[in-house]
């Protein structure tokens, strides 16, 4: 993408973008940053004299929706209800053209343990892991992951629900905690190493990474508050890495969004394992964050696209990806 793409548009152009609605809130653990989220596109849409609306489906309903009969929507929701394929569906039967990834790229990519089955059949590096339940035997999954080892709920995010189990005696209550979001729970091989997150535009073949970015938090801890409210957590973007390293981490991250049919927008976190270097693939996140802290936005201004120009940019991607029309 390029500058000229969107700083550039005729009141024409952004006329034809039509009424737009706004997608944020919900009902997910993640209500709370969707709204950070959201005001921030908002804003910017109407910075740029797009006739954009405001629309929590968290608080009306799905008839609202289609009442408003908007011409396309900014999806601005995180985790569940939002980023899981649930409102992509209602999107598609609505006629309703979207922003981000369809109905299938979504429910899986929310899904961490469907999202490494996938990146492993493509033969994408990952970390090890398992999957508990209740009958799952604790001490089995310690001797085959070692210690220590992340337990978290596979369809949360902002690292809701997260544990680092440093003992085998912390699993089982890791366990309970990661529980209180998912039937199944995830285990997965601790990396030691340097955290990086590559955000990637379009799709297919034409899907390209924007600069990498390296996150450098508090004694290591990316949590929810590291994350969103404090100014401790440090980045580098573009990532400070060599050439090689740089594009090889930025063409797993690619690889990994393409393998899972994810179009439009989308943000691939990468670990590069201390010990020789080697990427592996944490998650990717089909609805990222469009917060003041976030890092997509980050990336884009790297290549010197400001906020406004990026969601302009996202926006017009939209598009229904099962509507063929009638039979």
């Amino acid at each position: 993408m390029q500058r000229s793409d969107v700083s550039q548009l005729s009141p024409s152009e952004i006329a034809a973008l039509g009424k737009v609605g706004v997608l944020f809130g919900g009902s997910s653990a993640e209500r709370d940053i969707s709204i950070m989220s959201g005001t921030g596109v908002l804003a910017a849409l109407r910075g740029k004299g797009v006739d954009a609306h405001a629309f929590d489906p968290g608080l009306r309903s799905l008839a609202e929706l289609a009442a408003e009969k908007f011409d396309r929507v900014f999806i601005a929701l995180h985790g569940r209800f939002g980023e899981d394929g649930s409102i992509q569906g209602a999107l598609e039967l609505l006629g309703i053209p979207y922003t981000g990834s369809g109905v299938m790229a979504c429910a899986v990519g929310m899904d961490k343990i469907y999202t490494k089955l996938i990146w492993l059949m493509a033969g994408l590096p990952t970390p090890k892991y398992a999957r508990i339940d209740p009958a799952t035997d604790l001490a089995a999954v310690v001797a085959e992951l070692g210690l220590p080892l992340i337990v978290k709920p596979p369809n949360e995010g902002s690292t809701i629900g997260i544990t680092k189990v440093g003992a085998a005696g912390e699993l089982a209550e890791a366990y309970r905690v990661a529980a209180g979001f998912d039937d199944v729970v995830l285990a997965e091989q601790f990396i030691t190493g340097r955290e990086f997150t590559v955000a990637v535009l379009g799709a297919g073949a034409t899907a390209r990474a924007l600069p990498t970015v390296e996150i450098v938090a508090p004694a290591g801890n990316y949590d929810y508050q590291n994350k969103y409210f404090n100014d401790s957590t440090k980045y580098f973007c573009p990532a400070l890495l060599d050439h090689d390293t740089a594009e090889r981490i930025e063409n797993l991250a690619v690889r990994a969004y393409r393998a899972l049919d994810c179009e439009g927008w989308g943000r691939v976190d990468v670990l590069l394992r201390e010990s020789d270097n080697e990427p592996f693939l944490l998650e990717v996140n089909a609805a990222p964050g469009m917060t003041g802290h976030s890092l997509v936005p980050m990336a884009a201004r790297a290549l010197g696209i400001q906020y406004d120009d990026l969601c302009v940019e996202i926006l017009r991607t939209a598009r229904l990806k099962m509507h063929k029309g009638k039979a």
